[in-house]
């Protein structure tokens, strides 16, 4: 097994004060699609796959030209930290906070980042918050 000497960070209290939240522009949406759907992997923002298909995260405008279905019309935040996969304690840090503000989150952790969907309409009181988080006091 190679391991990659760009692991990222996992003191949470260094992550929570670097975490540098960025709104992405756009409308996105999580969308089901069946295994023989053909879509072009660079119009793909996440994937996830599921017993019950194939989870997609796209960018609303790209779904809608698709004729996919879905209920969900989110933000996308990024938290710019190169956040480890095997630190503790991130994901709950923020979560508690945006639920405290009645936001709910849905999250996608990559490689290098941490990736937030919020409600369209909660963008900006996410970011606040997650704002907030940076500087507590």
């Amino acid at each position: 097994m190679k391991r990659n000497n760009m692991s990222g960070e996992t003191n949470l209290t260094a992550l929570l004060k670097t975490m540098r939240p960025k709104l992405n522009e756009g409308e996105y949406v999580f969308c089901t699609i069946p295994a023989s759907h053909n879509i072009d992997p660079s119009q793909i923002i996440g994937s996830f796959r599921e017993q019950e298909g194939l989870t997609l995260i796209l960018e609303k405008q790209m779904a809608d030209s698709l004729g996919l279905n879905y209920t969900y019309v989110a933000a996308w935040i990024t938290l710019t930290v190169h956040s480890s996969l095997e630190a503790v304690g991130l994901t709950a840090a923020f979560s508690n906070a945006l639920a405290k503000e009645g936001i709910s989150c849905n999250v996608f952790a990559a490689y290098y980042h941490d990736h937030i969907f919020v409600a369209k309409n909660d963008a900006e009181r996410a970011m606040k918050v997650l704002q907030q988080l940076t500087s507590p006091g």
